[in-house]
Formats: C-alpha cells, structure tokens, sequence
C-alpha cells in the first residue's frame, strides 16, 4: 500500500469504519459495503467506552493507547461521535478488591494509565454522583467514552465526499483477488480488500476460516469463538454522571488487575458467576444510563434475554449511586467475535491475493479499532 489507490471495504461496524477513516487518512479511495441499511452489530449495542485502564501490559495496552491518541484525534474530524476524555472510576466495596487496586495503582504501567487510587471523599469529589457506600476508587484518566448509536453515522458523515463511496443494502457473497462480488452481482476490486464482518463465521470468512482452523472447537477452545452480552439502557437520570463507573467485579475480568492479591478476592455472587457479571455504568449524552454486562460463551445462544443478570446489575448500580435509578426503557443482548486462548489481540489473515480478513477484537473493539486498522495499512 506505498502508492495511493483504491480499497474495497466489507463491514460497516466500527472495525470496517475506521479501516475507512485511516484509509481516508492515507489518501486512498474506499468503496465501503454493508448488508444491513445500518450497523446493527456489536458496535452499536456496546457501552462507547475506550477502555484503557483494563488492557493486559505490554502489546495489548500500547494498541489501547495508541488507540486512544486516535480516536481524540478522529473526535476533531467527526465531534458527531460525542468523544468524551472523563476517565473513569473502579469502585471498591471491600478490602480485598481495595487491596487489588492498591496493587495496580503503583505497577510500572499505572502512570500509563494515569491510574490514581483515590478515598471515598475524592472518589464523591470527582463523581459528586456516587453517594453509596463505598470504600475507596481507582481512577482511570486515560479512559473515555463516545456514543456507539451516533458513532457510525457521525464518522461516515465526516468522511462523504469524493473518495468515498458508502453501500448499504449490499451483502458481499463471493470474494476473489483483490474483489468482492455483492448481492447484486456487481464486482468491486480495489489495490486492498479489507473484510470486517464481525462475529460473522460462517458467511463470506466462513470456509476460509474453517479451513484455516482460526475457528475454536468449544468455548473454552484456542481461536475465535462469539460471545453474547446483555445490557440495558435507562431514562435520562436527574444529575450528571461525570465519569464512567465499574464496579470491583471487574477487577476479576480485567488482565491489567492480574497482581497476587486479587486471588483473595471472595466468589461472586452467584447469580453474577452465572452470568460473568461485572457493573459497567456509562451515562449518555441524552442523560441515560448504559448498564451492563454479562459474558456467555456457550453456543447456541438463546433468542432472549435473562432477567436475573439485570436485577443484579441494577441493584449493583443503585449501591453505588446510592439513589433510586430511572426507569428501564430498553434491554438487549449482542454478540461479538473475540480471540481466545492466544496472545493474539485479533484476528487478521490473507483471505486471497489482496483481501484480509480482520475480526475477533472481542470487547476491545471499539476502544482498539483506530489502531487496529491503522496496522492494516502499514
């Protein structure tokens, strides 16, 4: 990719889009396909957040960060994504998970991730809206947030104009060297062909990755495999929620935590094991509250939601608001591709001459995804 040219790009995710943006960056033309008329995937049922404070030292913080230079970046070519640079805060309800973050405050990497270790009064100092009953928090203030429903639209609005075609509506169903064919029949051929498809395994990537054996065998197999979440979103709440807040579960889920004393951290409750339950609580520009997650690995996956995980979430949330919540006005569940079992952060392969398959960033594809797609062209 020295010599400007054309790239055909197949996912209108946030992987796909930002293999656009950096594409755009670069001077090169991008004809950009998506089956649905808009992104309906993982990209838009997530929480926004561009998560540094969580990734696992080494390779998989530095994509993180420089992720994050990007996307303060791309927030000044599309603001439309509603970028937000407030950090976040990891509450600690007990000894042992103040013990964890006491640890992961003084690592090498914490100035990295501007990690702060802050008492219940400085924690209400920073977020005024956290008024439970807490023992202390770690600050994070190299995260941020934007918002997943208006992100895709706002970075396609930035990019519209000549060198860039966008096509909803057209499913590729054939891929060839350097082209895919659409539902259409029509082929489009580019110096690059870059498919984005999600946790989609088995339409346009499926027989290459089947054949590749990048798939796993089982949920707890090596390679890519899905993974369902539930969340849900509220009415706005009165106040202002002036970081993003995780709860001590969390600190269970998250590589960065992996220091000596979070194996004294006490079982979860059981409907949280159950579920691989951990808080995460995002508030909107419009004012709601993005409340999730759950993490299932075992397919097939059901076609609806369980409400238990939700009730725990909640009440997880009203803890440590310490304030009754708004109501509930919508609930879903998403899958995304993730890959397991390796040091691999993602997946990327030769599909044929001059196509690439790249997915399986898991949940740090929207916080990743500028870097990510910025190591495809290099």
């Amino acid at each position: 990719m020295d010599e400007p040219g054309r790239v055909v790009i197949v996912g209108g995710g946030i992987l796909g889009t930002m293999h656009a943006v950096i594409a755009r960056r670069r001077g090169l033309a991008v004809t950009h396909l998506e089956r649905e008329p808009e992104g309906r995937g993982a990209s838009v049922r997530n929480f926004g957040l561009v998560w540094v404070s969580g990734r696992r030292a080494g390779p998989e913080l530095a994509l993180a960060l420089r992720a994050r230079e990007l996307w303060a970046e791309i927030a000044d070519f599309a603001p439309g994504t509603g970028f937000r640079p407030h950090g976040s805060l990891t509450i600690a309800t007990s000894e042992a998970e103040l013990d964890v973050m006491r640890e992961a405050a003084v690592l090498p990497d914490a100035k990295q991730r501007e990690f702060e270790l802050l008492s219940p009064r400085e924690v209400r100092s920073v977020n005024p809206a956290l008024q439970g009953e807490f023992l202390g928090g770690l600050y994070c203030r190299a995260d941020a947030v934007v918002e997943p429903r208006l992100t895709l639209p706002a970075l396609r609005a930035a990019l519209a104009g000549p060198g860039y075609e966008w096509l909803p509506g057209l499913a590729a169903v054939e891929v060839a060297a350097n082209g895919v064919r659409d539902s259409r029949g029509t082929w489009h051929r580019g110096d690059l062909v870059v498919l984005c498809t999600g946790a989609d395994f088995t339409g346009l990537a499926g027989p290459h990755l089947a054949a590749s054996g990048a798939l796993a065998r089982d949920a707890g197999g090596a390679g890519l495999r899905r993974v369902r979440l539930q969340m849900l979103q509220t009415a706005p709440l009165p106040g202002s929620l002036t970081t993003s807040v995780a709860d001590g579960d969390s600190l269970r889920y998250y590589p960065a935590f992996e220091v000596p004393s979070r194996a004294a951290l006490p079982p979860q409750a059981p409907v949280a094991a159950a579920n691989r339950a951990q808080l995460l609580l995002v508030q909107r520009l419009d004012g709601s509250l993005t409340i999730g997650d759950t993490h299932e690995h075992d397919e097939p996956f059901a076609f609806d939601v369980t409400e238990g995980a939700y009730e725990h979430l909640l009440d997880r949330a009203y803890a440590l608001l310490g304030t009754a919540l708004p109501p509930v006005r919508r609930r879903w569940a998403g899958v995304y591709g993730e890959v397991a079992g390796t040091t691999a952060l993602y997946h990327r392969s030769a599909v044929k001459p001059g196509v690439v398959l790249v997915t399986g960033p898991g949940g740090r594809g929207m916080t990743c995804s500028p870097a990510i797609a910025e190591e495809t062209f290099r």
